[in-house]
Protein backbone atom coordinates (compact mmCIF):
# COMPACT_ATOMS: atom_id res chain seq x y z
CA UNK A 1 0.00 0.00 0.00
CA UNK A 2 1.22 3.53 -1.05
CA UNK A 3 1.45 5.31 2.31
CA UNK A 4 1.35 8.70 0.47
CA UNK A 5 -1.65 8.01 -1.00
CA UNK A 6 -3.60 6.71 2.42
CA UNK A 7 -1.71 10.39 3.73
CA UNK A 8 -3.86 12.05 0.82
CA UNK A 9 -6.87 10.22 1.43
CA UNK A 10 -6.97 11.11 4.88
CA UNK A 11 -5.86 14.37 4.14
CA UNK A 12 -8.90 15.00 1.69
CA UNK A 13 -10.85 13.00 4.16
CA UNK A 14 -10.33 15.78 7.13
CA UNK A 15 -10.61 18.60 4.86
CA UNK A 16 -13.73 18.31 3.47
CA UNK A 17 -15.69 18.88 7.02
CA UNK A 18 -18.27 16.40 6.46
CA UNK A 19 -19.49 13.36 8.15
CA UNK A 20 -19.50 11.10 5.43
CA UNK A 21 -17.72 12.36 1.55
CA UNK A 22 -20.00 11.32 -0.85
CA UNK A 23 -19.96 10.43 -4.49
CA UNK A 24 -16.92 9.05 -6.41
CA UNK A 25 -14.68 11.62 -4.28
CA UNK A 26 -16.20 9.23 -1.07
CA UNK A 27 -15.85 5.81 -3.07
CA UNK A 28 -11.89 6.43 -3.89
CA UNK A 29 -11.59 7.92 -0.18
CA UNK A 30 -13.03 4.80 1.23
CA UNK A 31 -12.52 1.96 -0.81
CA UNK A 32 -8.61 2.97 -0.37
CA UNK A 33 -8.83 3.74 3.71
CA UNK A 34 -10.86 0.73 4.08
CA UNK A 35 -7.85 -1.66 3.21
CA UNK A 36 -6.03 -0.04 5.46
CA UNK A 37 -8.23 0.81 8.45
CA UNK A 38 -11.61 -1.86 7.42
CA UNK A 39 -13.39 -1.54 11.08
CA UNK A 40 -12.87 2.20 11.11
CA UNK A 41 -13.92 2.83 7.34
CA UNK A 42 -15.75 -0.22 6.10
CA UNK A 43 -19.62 1.15 6.94
CA UNK A 44 -18.84 4.34 5.72
CA UNK A 45 -18.18 2.86 2.41
CA UNK A 46 -21.11 0.44 2.43
CA UNK A 47 -23.35 3.37 3.06
CA UNK A 48 -21.38 5.53 -0.14
CA UNK A 49 -21.81 2.23 -2.14
CA UNK A 50 -25.68 2.15 -1.65
CA UNK A 51 -25.94 5.80 -2.21
CA UNK A 52 -23.61 5.55 -5.18
CA UNK A 53 -26.26 2.62 -6.76
CA UNK A 54 -29.35 4.84 -6.79
CA UNK A 55 -27.23 7.47 -8.96
CA UNK A 56 -28.36 9.10 -11.87
CA UNK A 57 -24.93 7.55 -13.29
CA UNK A 58 -25.38 4.22 -13.14
CA UNK A 59 -29.42 4.20 -12.98
CA UNK A 60 -29.87 2.64 -16.48
CA UNK A 61 -27.14 -0.07 -15.98
CA UNK A 62 -28.47 -2.72 -13.59
CA UNK A 63 -25.13 -4.65 -13.54
CA UNK A 64 -23.74 -1.74 -12.19
CA UNK A 65 -25.81 -1.02 -9.71
CA UNK A 66 -25.99 -4.63 -8.62
CA UNK A 67 -21.87 -4.71 -8.35
CA UNK A 68 -21.85 -1.54 -5.98
CA UNK A 69 -24.64 -3.28 -3.93
CA UNK A 70 -22.76 -6.97 -3.83
CA UNK A 71 -19.70 -4.89 -2.99
CA UNK A 72 -21.36 -3.20 0.07
CA UNK A 73 -22.98 -6.40 1.36
CA UNK A 74 -19.03 -7.58 1.25
CA UNK A 75 -18.03 -4.70 3.34
CA UNK A 76 -20.57 -4.59 5.88
CA UNK A 77 -20.16 -8.37 6.25
CA UNK A 78 -16.77 -8.29 6.65
CA UNK A 79 -16.76 -5.90 9.40
CA UNK A 80 -16.72 -7.46 12.83
CA UNK A 81 -20.14 -8.55 14.69
CA UNK A 82 -18.85 -6.31 17.70
CA UNK A 83 -18.45 -3.15 15.28
CA UNK A 84 -21.65 -1.03 16.36
CA UNK A 85 -22.45 0.27 12.46
CA UNK A 86 -22.67 -3.18 11.32
CA UNK A 87 -26.16 -4.35 11.63
CA UNK A 88 -27.55 -1.34 10.30
CA UNK A 89 -25.06 -0.73 7.60
CA UNK A 90 -25.36 -4.35 6.60
CA UNK A 91 -29.18 -4.50 6.77
CA UNK A 92 -29.47 -1.58 4.70
CA UNK A 93 -27.23 -2.66 2.11
CA UNK A 94 -28.78 -6.37 2.14
CA UNK A 95 -32.41 -4.05 1.55
CA UNK A 96 -31.32 -2.28 -1.26
CA UNK A 97 -29.77 -5.58 -3.15
CA UNK A 98 -32.83 -7.18 -2.49
CA UNK A 99 -35.07 -3.87 -4.07
CA UNK A 100 -32.64 -4.12 -7.30
CA UNK A 101 -33.31 -7.65 -8.14
CA UNK A 102 -36.76 -8.14 -7.45
CA UNK A 103 -37.00 -4.77 -9.90
CA UNK A 104 -34.72 -7.08 -12.48
CA UNK A 105 -36.75 -10.01 -11.84
CA UNK A 106 -40.08 -7.83 -12.67
CA UNK A 107 -38.55 -6.31 -15.33
CA UNK A 108 -37.61 -9.69 -17.26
Amino acid sequence: MDQEMVMRARVELLSSNRRVVRGTEGLRIYRLLTRVEPEAYGSKLAYVLVEASASPLVRERPEQRLALLEEAVAVASALSTSNPFRARTLARALAAKRELEGWLTRGT
